[in-house]
């Protein structure tokens, strides 16, 4: 929950190699801007400017980035880029629960993680969320719940207690949990008829990409893939690479440029570059999931289905403000192999289907030699 509500929260993420970022891990690489190479310079004096009034270094910096034309800009707090930070190394603090909210506007139990302190403490899927720290969430956003249960930068941390109010049936109670650092669990795995795997990855969160790897190996030999790449926001840019170095024997992967410096990203060499491989996209698949399905199709290492992606393929570096505050802005763009921007435009499937994806990928994976 911790990290849908963040990646909601800073559009996409798509993180630069860690050769190339300054510090701390920056959430994203994503979205169309106009933002000159100067940008970050002018963000920082203007909070230093409110430092020395006496006034919001976030705030003037937030003004600053909303002058400066960058779409995908934005000004994070330290609690909140802390929080990036977790979800970006594969971990957030919670409690362990998933939820929705309902047509009548309460916030049900869809999900509790197994070990988790909600599932200690005997939560259960379908029971519902009345309040949160004696908040009452009827009729919030579940992104807000989210932020309740994940606690603000002063009690955010692992250990620290929540206090849920439930109701099952005709029973209604009320607990006290203690966050947890846990997994996102971002890479699943499942087999289909006909020995093929069907490998989902949400977000390149760390260790991603060797999951994906690990994967592929344990695959039926010769047996076809799925890459269900639907939905996913983008993640580690590091990652998007090493999952391509599992489908390709080396190689281009992407090019990209900061501040008209342009760099190159290859694959590993040793991949399973024969294997037959059906990636599936939709308008929620961007950033670096984006960079990894342009490399795919432009190297004909798979047949992509779906439907267009959402395009984003701009580059952001983060810097830090005066009170601790973390601007993004971007600095440049990414390209496919073939030398494809992405940004503002997407990718274009090989196959366009809206429903029944996985269905015609099994019949696509028929026709390569599954």
């Amino acid at each position: 929950m911790v990290f849908a509500s963040v990646l909601m929260a800073g559009a996409a993420t798509g993180s630069l190699p860690e050769t190339d970022r300054p510090g701390r891990k920056t959430p994203a690489d994503t979205g169309r801007s106009t933002a000159s190479a100067h940008t970050h310079e002018d963000v920082a004096q203007a909070a230093q400017e409110a430092m020395a009034a006496g006034t919001s270094p976030m705030e003037a910096a937030e003004r600053a980035v909303s002058r400066s034309g960058d779409r995908w800009g934005a000004v994070y707090s330290p609690g909140e880029y802390e929080e990036f930070e977790e979800a970006l190394d594969g971990q957030y603090t919670g409690v362990g629960l998933w939820a929705r909210r309902g047509g009548d506007g309460r916030i049900e139990v869809t999900r509790v993680r197994s070990g988790s302190p909600a599932a200690a403490a005997g939560i259960r899927k379908g029971d519902r969320l009345r309040s949160v720290d004696g908040r009452k969430v009827d009729g919030r956003p579940v992104t807000d719940v989210v932020s309740l249960l994940r606690g603000d930068a002063t009690d955010a941390a692992a250990g620290t207690p929540v206090r849920l109010g439930l109701e099952r049936g005709t029973r209604a109670w009320r607990l006290t949990v203690r966050r947890a650092l846990l997994s996102t669990d971002s890479v699943t795995v499942r087999s289909l008829a006909g020995g093929i795997t069907v490998i989902r990855i949400a977000a390149f969160t760390k260790g991603s990409g060797d999951a994906v790897r690990t994967a592929v190996r344990q695959a039926p030999a010769g047996a076809g893939i799925v890459l269900d790449l639907r939905g996913n926001s983008g993640g580690l840019v590091t990652e998007a690479v090493t999952t391509a170095s599992a489908f390709l024997d080396g190689g281009l992967v992407a090019t990209y440029d900061v501040e008209g410096d342009e760099r190159a990203l290859h694959a590993e060499p040793g991949g399973d570059s024969t294997r037959p491989l059906v990636a599936l996209v939709d308008g929620g698949t961007m950033s670096a999931a984006e960079l990894l399905t342009g490399a795919l199709q432009d190297r004909g290492r798979a047949v992509v289905v779906g439907s267009r992606t959402f395009g984003k393929g701009s580059v952001q570096m983060p810097s830090r403000l005066p009170d601790g505050s973390v601007a993004e802005l971007t600095v440049g763009h990414y390209r496919t192999p073939s030398g494809r921007g992405v940004d503002g435009h997407g990718i274009t499937p090989d196959l366009e289907v809206e429903r029944q994806v996985l269905e015609r990928a099994e019949t696509v994976l028929s026709g390569l030699g599954q």
